[in-house]
């Protein structure tokens, strides 16, 4: 059976024929080559996977030899590539032939394909890839676990071995192997990296077009997400969390507001002060450092560019409060106050971390439903910087014009000094270097951001739920 006219590979789009066929060639030719696949978040990564394991599984079916690959975890990622390859096999009329064993191994005939967790906990060592390595998402597997456990079960065999992945920052394993492959190509002209954005993908698939240029329009083009995932770009930690660019698209026209106008929607997100750093405060401080300001950030809600893209309304910042040097007992009937009375708030998001849940629980008791307590992670720290990127550059969050206030002053400059760190995982930090000054505007404006995406209109005519 020739691969070249194999049916799986014949259906595959140019770009995964073009991966699919080096692969082979160094599969059948015994050359062990290590080949690094950058293609487009939905480009079609993972059902290059699947044919190729078919095919595999197939042409080997009476060896006893075995293909393994790993993934970052395995529930859900290695769970989802097992349930694609099944469902292939049984595309193929493989339904009464393959076995499944032990719940992590395929097998068809003799040949097996074992599905791995990366994970750095997992108990991978003694297993042997005699037809193929496949590293999958290598950008979120570590670089450790890597070299000593997954890459030595192809030594006695001198396994090909594939990285697939998109790009994430410059420190991470699919960039190591991807730096080297390109120095291997200087050297003897065989190409090993292979790489595919979006617009490559875009060529044959006219819906993927319409939704990555949404997502685009959704998130920005510079957005790291879009940036790493569909551009295929690296990012590099420590820079400024917003460009300058990013600050003008925030900076709005709009005047201040002390209180509300009638008819309009108005949201509030909410930074506690951290008061006397109690027993956790060291690890709270790692996530938000210096906190000993309370912030109010009010937001007024636009729903007229709202479409078919832009499915969340336009947020207009209105209106600061700044507590400094106040216990939460002194500041609370303030806040229902504000929230409650002044701007009848449909929506508050409230920082929950720590000492900040209980003002939230009581918060919750006094407005109900509406207001929903927000807990600092790492991950969910990193949601929220994304999300804010996201407002910013739809031009989706506009703050008011600079009025000279203590509180305008403050909250430009925290944005100004406002740095980034990206992390393994495709997560981020976001925040003000503790000597620097504080984020409590910042943190502030990012939970307004959240409290947005949280309302929704009632229905039909526009009418407001009451939450």
């Amino acid at each position: 059976m020739s691969f070249i006219d194999s049916q799986q590979i014949n259906r595959l789009h140019p770009y995964q024929r073009e991966v699919a066929l080096a692969i082979l060639n160094s599969i059948f030719g015994r050359k062990g080559f290590t080949f690094s696949v950058e293609i487009a978040r939905q480009g079609g990564k993972n059902e290059l996977s699947a044919q190729l394991e078919l095919l595999l599984l197939t042409l080997y079916m009476a060896e006893p030899q075995n293909l393994v690959k790993c993934a970052p975890t395995f529930k859900p990622q290695t769970v989802i590539s097992m349930i694609r390859l099944k469902d292939r096999l049984n595309n193929a009329g493989f339904n009464a032939i393959w076995v499944a064993e032990l719940g992590y191994i395929i097998r068809l005939g003799n040949a097996r394909a074992i599905f791995l967790s990366a994970d750095e906990s997992a108990n991978v060592v003694g297993n042997t890839a005699h037809i193929l390595l496949e590293i999958d998402e290598s950008q979120d597997v570590n670089q450790g676990k890597y070299t000593k456990e997954f890459k030595p079960m192809g030594a006695t065999t001198n396994v090909t071995t594939i990285h697939y992945g998109t790009t994430w920052d410059d420190s991470t394993l699919l960039e190591e192997v991807k730096q080297t492959n390109l120095e291997l190509e200087r050297k003897d002209g065989i190409k090993r990296h292979f790489r595919y954005d979006w617009q490559e993908v875009a060529k044959y698939n006219p819906d993927y077009l319409t939704y990555v240029e949404a997502e685009r329009e959704r998130l920005g083009e510079n957005h790291p997400l879009f940036l790493t995932q569909y551009r295929l770009l690296p990012i590099h930690s420590g820079g400024g969390y917003l460009s300058h660019q990013q600050m003008a698209q925030l900076n709005g026209e709009h005047t201040r507001k002390h209180q509300p106008d009638p008819g309009k929607v108005y949201i509030a997100g909410i930074d506690l002060a951290g008061e006397a750093e109690e027993e956790e405060g060291a690890r709270l401080r790692a996530l938000k450092p210096r906190q000993d300001s309370t912030v109010v950030t009010i937001g007024e809600l636009d729903f007229s560019i709202c479409s078919q893209v832009i499915k969340q309304p336009r947020i207009k910042v209105v209106e600061h409060y700044w507590w400094t040097g106040r216990k939460h007992a002194e500041v609370y009937p303030q806040l229902i106050d504000i929230l409650k009375n002044v701007w009848h708030c449909r929506k508050v998001v409230v920082d929950a971390t720590g000492v900040g849940q209980p003002v939230a629980s009581l918060l919750r008791q006094s407005l109900g439903s509406r207001v929903s307590p927000f807990t600092f992670t790492a991950r969910s720290k990193s949601g929220l910087g994304f999300a804010l990127l996201a407002a910013i550059n739809s031009g989706r969050l506009k703050m008011y014009a600079g009025d000279g206030s203590p509180e305008s002053q403050e909250s430009w400059s925290e944005i100004e000094k406002a740095r980034s760190q990206y992390r393994p995982n495709q997560t981020m930090n976001f925040y003000v270097d503790p000597t620097q000054g504080h984020d409590d505007f910042l943190m502030s404006l990012a939970l307004l951001v959240e409290a947005a995406s949280q309302y929704t209109p009632r229905g039909a005519r526009g009418s407001m739920r009451e939450e």
